[in-house]
Order: C-alpha cells, then structure tokens, then sequence
C-alpha cells in the first residue's frame, strides 16, 4: 500500500503556486550523516546501491532527518558505465577512475547498450522499494549528461581543464559525436526505467559542461541534450537541468524542452529572471555559507526566498551538493527555516 505523497514539490517544478517554498538539497544523502559514515565504514559507494535495501534507507535517511520535501536516490552518475563496458572504481579522496579511457573512434564503437532491467535491476529494485512502500515524498531519479560523463571516459577521471576531453572535440569531432550520441542512447533508456521504477522527477548533472563556451556548447553538445530532453519530456515527470559554473549557458538551457533550471551561487535568481529565464528556479545557496554563523546563513536564506517568491517555481537548494563538512542539524534547522520563512 502506497503513501500518500506530499506533492508541493512537484508542483514548484511545474511553475504552479504552493503554499510554501519546497527544499531537497543535491548530495543529502550521505556525506555529512553520522548513520551514513557508519554505513560507509562497511560498504563501498557502488556496494551500497547494489542492495535495494541498504540504498533505500540512505535514500530515505535525510528526508526522516531534515524533512526536505523530495528524496534524491542513492547513487553516483558513473552507476550506468559499467553496463556499457566502461570500467569505472570510485578512490576514496579522488572519485571516478577509468583505466581504460576512451581515445578513439573504434574505443567508441566498442561500448554497448544498457538494458536496465538486466543491467542495473537494483537501482529498479530501490526505487521501488522507495515510491511503493516508504517515502511520503517523490523520488529524484538523475543520470549524468553526455559531456559530463564524458569528461570522466577520456579523461580517464577527475580534471581540472579537460585539455584531452576538449581536444577530441575540436580535433576528432567524428569520434566525439559519436561518443555523444552512444551516452545520450543509454541516458534516456536509463532514465525512462527510472521513471517506470517510480522516480518522479529526474535531474540531469551536466556538472562541468561550464568550462565550455557558449558557442561550442551550440555546436558540440546543445543539440544533443536537446534530443535527450525531448525523449525524455514523454515521460511526463519534470525535468532538471543543473551544473556548475555554467551562468553564461542559462538561457542555453531555456531554450531546451525542459522543465527547471538548477542554479549555482555565482547567478541569483533575480538576474536569472531579469536575463529572460522562463522555467522554473531552484537553488541557490553557497554551500559553503552552511559552515557560517546561523545569522548569516539565515540572511542569505532569505534574500534567496525573497526573490524566488516574486514569480511561482521557485524550489530551495543549495548551489551544489552537501559536503562531508556540514552539520546535519544546519540543515535540519535551514530546511525549518525555509518552510516557516516562505509559507503564506
């Protein structure tokens, strides 16, 4: 027997009024948790969410915690590679590691198709678990986008300029579209499943699509994320776009059939609108305010409210994810602070 599901969020997500401004923060599950930090003493990221269970109560963990208003599913944007022959191993201290990166045209003809419900059936099997039997609130489903999850498969993990993912763009844009056109193959059939599981929104991470310019973005990567989010808009669950540093690709993303628009710190809300953004906002407090005093974080807090609640669809987050830093009872309190600051 299913819960009854607080809706409020998804209806900030489709730019309707709500009776107060809905919170989830990216990366809530985990990192900061002290239940999360035992759990991890144990098991590895990728060993937790292959047991539905375990995956399932880290999922559920922040929204019992700091009554946030969506759970986001446990899991890492290099989950679906594996199943396409892309051997990825999460270093503590460092991230994704691919050994073997791509470098060539016959590299990308290599790799293969997902089939979630073969591939990767215990993240179905947790969000099941989640939308059917546990959660009172919706389920966040997310995949990387291709640029992003590319950057890890050239790179052969983290970067901080992308020099070789950036010169097979330029240089071999044969291979490059090919590689574009293989990852957006397995986004929208690994995001669909998430769907059918029961997910009822998706974000999409193009978390480090910033370090391009806007006309590359135009020719190397627009068209292809606009074929994903058009397959993906017949799923009928909002859609979310967010990365990092990427304030000069916002009216980028407007322009794409999607749903929200995920801003970082370094664009507010007001400029957002006053730019001509018409979709849906959420974000966007530093997360690094979080390790502040309280009167400062509560200043910040409001202003970010302040302007989201000038035109419905504003949803409250942070401009990036939760680190190991923060006090979990900061986020308790703030996501407190949001709900009885914004209510009508």
């Amino acid at each position: 027997m299913s819960k009854k599901i607080n809706d409020t969020i998804l209806k900030a997500f489709k730019g309707e009024e709500t009776d107060y401004t809905p919170v989830w923060y990216m990366r809530q599950a985990g990192r900061s948790q002290q239940e999360y930090r035992r759990i991890k003493e144990k098991y590895s990221l990728f060993e937790i969410t292959h047991q539905p269970e375990l995956c399932a109560y880290v999922t559920r963990l922040p929204v019992e915690m700091y009554d946030v208003d969506a759970a986001v599913l446990y899991k890492d944007i290099m989950s679906p590679l594996p199943a396409i022959g892309v051997d990825v191993e999460i270093k503590s201290g460092i991230g994704p590691v691919i050994d073997d990166p791509i470098r060539s045209f016959k590299d990308v003809e290599r790799l293969g198709k997902i089939d979630p419900e073969s591939d990767v059936p215990y993240v179905l099997d947790t969000i099941r678990l989640l939308t059917q039997e546990q959660l009172n609130v919706p389920l966040i489903g997310f995949s990387g986008a291709p640029f992003t999850l590319a950057s890890y498969m050239v790179e052969g993990g983290p970067s901080k300029n992308y020099h070789k993912t950036k010169a097979m763009m330029y240089s071999d844009p044969k291979t490059w579209f090919a590689l574009m056109d293989k990852l957006a193959d397995m986004i929208i059939t690994y995001v669909k499943s998430q769907v059918n599981a029961g997910a009822k929104v998706i974000q999409i991470f193009d978390s480090w699509v910033g370090t391009l310019n806007v006309s590359d973005y135009r020719y190397y990567i627009k068209p292809i994320m606009h074929r994903i989010f058009s397959e993906l808009k017949e799923t009928g669950v909002p859609l979310i776009m967010f990365g990092v540093g990427a304030r000069h690709l916002i009216m980028e993303w407007n322009d794409l059939p999607l749903d929200v628009i995920g801003l970082d710190w370094r664009m507010s809300i007001t400029e957002a609108r006053e730019l001509g953004v018409t979709k849906a906002l959420q974000g966007n407090l530093d997360p690094a305010l979080l390790l502040s005093d309280w009167k400062v974080i509560e200043e910040r807090t409001k202003a970010i409210l302040d302007e989201g609640k000038v035109q419905p669809g504003h949803i409250f987050n942070l401009g990036h994810g939760v680190t190991p830093e923060i006090n979990p009872e900061t986020l308790k309190r703030l996501t407190a602070f949001v709900h009885s600051y914004s209510k009508k």
